[in-house]
């Protein structure tokens, strides 16, 4: 009982969580030992919108045809059940022979309301809008004259989340617990139309990766490290999400993700792993940024064959660095802020290259070039 009440404290002040230890953390990765993953239903892409500390959000990452890389996303953020914030972010990398800064855009939304069941999310000038048959998204967005977006998302094969639930769940109690983190995915996604600039329109036919995230609890308490991995080729798509819990939960690794072959998912689980295989450190801040990074996935196909996928390449240099404290609201930062040692950057990368990802299911091993589009975030120590 003397732990609940120090983390609901935690919760409420932002002051540094005790050391649970990682029997405090039921990873996903438990689930997934007897059911590897889960196709998606249409309620599981319902906002939980909780009146409780948490932060959720829908994300697109695009990746247009024309070289334009880009991000979509709603965040919905609440403290404590005290105050509700929510933002919509844009982003657009320009080709790299272009020549151009980042444009990014963020906006805080008002008068929000969901659909009566709760998978369709409106705003003041922003509505994000889930078909009645489940297989596209649409987006469109006029909270910011420098970047209006007009976007349809249309899946190619099923969504899916880890396990059985796609949840990994924290408290010293499993039947009682405090928190909860999940991701759920469509991995592999066709796009079509435009983000409106200053400049005039960009094409943003291409490919998308949607991912619907929700952490029940603060930021900085569930994850100290993330990793992230978009890959799209002509066939093959791999989508990788790691997190490293703080000291408090064990610095415990949870990493979801799963290999896609056209309208197929090959195989999906937890038993994937992310190695920094080269680092450079970060003067500004003295995170170890990365410089080359290796992906690998493990699991079985649906008919039992063993099944490995490899993709290692240099960063070559980052395409954006945030500082997150810079972007969100005020009254969330200051609760981040009084945590000791939180200092929560995001490093942004997409190689120039092609990158190769490497495939192994049985005897029969195929490779195939793509696009990648990765983070690296370190929130604390």
């Amino acid at each position: 009982m003397f732990k609940w009440a120090q983390q609901q404290l935690a919760n409420v002040a932002g002051t540094a969580e005790p050391i649970y230890g990682p029997e405090a953390i039921q990873s996903v990765a438990k689930q997934a030992e007897e059911t590897p993953y889960t196709e998606l239903t249409r309620d599981d892409l319902k906002w939980a919108a909780m009146n409780s500390t948490n932060v959720e959000t829908q994300t697109f990452h695009l990746m247009a045809d024309s070289g334009h890389l880009g991000l979509a996303q709603v965040i919905y953020s609440n403290v404590a059940g005290i105050r509700t914030t929510c933002q919509f972010n844009t982003k657009i990398f320009y080709p790299k022979s272009e020549n151009r800064p980042v444009l990014f855009s963020t906006d805080q939304l008002n008068d929000v309301e969901f659909s009566e069941d709760k998978t369709g999310f409106y705003a003041e000038n922003c509505a994000l809008e889930l078909s009645e048959d489940m297989k596209s998204y649409t987006i469109k967005s006029m909270t910011n004259q420098k970047s209006i977006v007009n976007l349809t998302i249309t899946r190619e094969t099923p969504g899916f989340k880890v396990g059985k639930d796609g949840n990994t769940y924290f408290g010293t109690d499993p039947a009682a617990p405090w928190g909860t983190m999940r991701h759920f995915f469509w991995p592999r996604c066709t796009m079509e139309g435009s983000i409106v600039t200053e400049d005039g329109p960009i094409d943003f036919k291409g490919k998308a990766m949607f991912i619907h995230a929700l952490q029940g609890m603060k930021p900085h308490h569930a994850a100290a490290k993330w990793n992230f991995a978009d890959f799209q080729g002509p066939n093959y798509t791999a989508a990788l999400m790691e997190y490293t819990t703080p000291p408090s939960y064990g610095s415990t690794k949870v990493n979801v993700g799963g290999i896609i072959k056209n309208g197929e998912i090959i195989f999906a689980g937890a038993t994937n792993t992310v190695t920094h295989t080269s680092v450079k450190q970060d003067s500004d801040n003295d995170w170890p940024a990365p410089e080359s990074i290796k992906f690998e996935w493990k699991g079985k196909t649906k008919d039992g064959k063993d099944a490995t996928a490899i993709l290692e390449c240099e960063m070559e240099e980052r395409r954006d660095r945030i500082d997150v404290m810079e972007h969100v609201p005020g009254f969330v930062k200051s609760i981040v802020a009084s945590a000791a040692g939180t200092k929560p950057y995001i490093y942004q990368y997409s190689p120039s290259k092609p990158v190769t990802l490497k495939i192994k299911i049985g005897d029969e091993e195929v490779t195939e070039q793509g696009t990648l589009f990765s983070e690296a975030t370190f929130i604390c120590d």
